[in-house]
């Protein structure tokens, strides 16, 4: 798996798409958007509407990767869970196959994206996409988040 920061320019232009082609990827119903990020930044930031939640860094380490240890800490940071490796690939494979969707990975910045973009090709999904920008760019554009008060148990 190639690491963000060790992307060339042309492997990085091969895994970005931009938000807005991927709202429109989602609305004609081409696509998933799955948000990768931890799930203490999700109730700290707001969740985006009609996304998949998959925490990379539960993944990379469900799959034995090892996390470094900046990866490590914001793992620590939250309440990490297992992913069951049945869960997680009968998941993606009923979005990338089953439906035929392109996954279009989402975190806070559009760096953890790549990575997981990345990481999901070399599993074997080639429609898997990084969108450019993350979530920061999504609230830049004026977009909608689920406040934390709505994500917490009635």
């Amino acid at each position: 798996m190639i690491t963000e920061d060790k992307m060339t320019v042309q492997e990085r232009a091969q895994l970005e798409i931009s938000l807005p082609a991927s709202l429109e990827l989602c609305r004609l119903g081409l696509a998933t958007m799955i948000d990768i990020r931890q799930s203490f930044e999700i109730e700290l930031k707001g969740a985006i509407p009609d996304t998949v939640h998959i925490p990379l860094f539960e993944v990379k380490r469900m799959l034995g990767d090892k996390l470094t240890e900046d990866e490590q800490d914001i793992l620590d940071s939250g309440k990490p869970r297992d992913i069951d490796a049945k869960s997680f690939f009968t998941m993606i494979n009923r979005l990338h196959h089953g439906r035929d969707h392109l996954l279009l990975c989402i975190c806070n910045s559009g760096r953890r994206s790549l990575t997981s973009a990345s990481m999901l090709r070399e599993l074997g999904y080639p429609k898997a996409l990084s969108v450019a920008g993350g979530f920061q760019e999504w609230k830049k554009l004026g977009m909608p988040s689920i406040a934390q008060a709505a994500l917490a148990p009635g």
